[in-house]
C-alpha cells in the first residue's frame, strides 16, 4: 500500500512516499538491504562530526533477540510491531567522546541519521515505523547499555504489508489521509508567529 503525501511545493517523491504504516509483510529483509539502511544513517550530519548514534537491531530469524526487542516496546506498539521483520533501537550518546562535556545535540543529530535510514528504507521499497512508545529503562537493562548512552526511539521496518491484517481501528488510521500542519503556521521571519513571506504566497 502507498501513501503519497499531498504536498503544497514540490518536493522529491522519496519524501512523498516516506509514511510509517503499522502493516507489514512477513517477508524478510535482506542482511544487505539493511546494511545499506545503516550505511545511509552513518553518513548524516552531526555537531562536530560526533556521530552520536548507534543502533541496537534484531531480525525475526533470530526470535530469541526478536523476542527480547519486542518485550521492551509498549503493548499497543508491540501487538502490531510483532509482525515486522525487523525491530531496532536507535540509541544516543549523551556525552563528547573527548572531554565527556554532554551533547546536546545529540537527539537530534541521532535523529537525522535516523531519518536518512528511512529515506534510504523508502528508496528500496521498504516502510520504517519509529515509535516513541518503549521502556528506555528496560531497553537499558535488557540490552546492557552504558550508563552515558540512551535509547530515544524504537524502529520497525519491513515491506508493506496488507491493511486488512490489522485490528479494525488500526485499520482505519493506515487507510485514512495522511495529514499535516500547514507551512503557515510553522514557517516564520522577523519575529515569533509572524508567518514568513516565504510560504505565504
Amino acid at each position: 500500500m502507498q501513501k503519497p503525501a499531498t504536498t503544497d511545493f514540490p518536493v522529491h517523491d522519496l519524501i512523498r512516499h516516506r509514511w510509517s504504516p503499522r502493516a507489514f509483510a512477513t517477508k524478510p529483509v535482506e542482511p544487505a538491504v539493511l546494511a545499506s539502511l545503516f550505511e545511509a544513517a552513518r553518513w548524516a550530519p552531526s555537531s562536530s562530526n560526533e556521530q552520536p548514534w548507534a543502533y541496537l537491531v534484531a531480525t525475526n530469524d533470530n526470535p530469541d533477540d526478536y523476542l527480547r526487542m519486542l518485550s521492551v516496546l509498549v503493548d499497543f506498539n508491540a501487538g502490531w510491531a510483532k509482525n515486522a521483520p525487523a525491530l531496532a533501537l536507535a540509541v544516543s550518546h549523551l556525552k563528547f567522546q573527548g572531554k565527556g562535556n554532554p551533547n546536546r545535540n545529540a537527539f537530534y543529530d541521532t535523529g537525522a541519521a535516523t531519518m536518512l535510514l528511512s529515506l534510504e528504507a523508502t528508496a528500496r521499497g521498504l516502510y520504517v515505523h519509529q515509535m516513541a512508545g518503549f521502556d528506555p529503562a528496560k531497553a537499558k537493562q535488557v540490552f546492557e547499555i552504558p550508563a552515558d548512552w540512551e535509547a530515544i526511539a524504537a524502529i520497525a521496518l519491513g515491506y508493506p504489508g496488507d491493511p486488512k491484517s490489522l485490528p479494525q481501528p488500526l485499520h482505519d488510521r493506515e487507510v485514512a489521509p495522511r495529514t499535516r500542519k500547514p507551512l503557515a503556521e510553522f514557517v516564520m521571519s522577523g519575529r515569533w508567529g509572524h508567518t514568513s513571506p516565504i510560504v505565504s504566497q
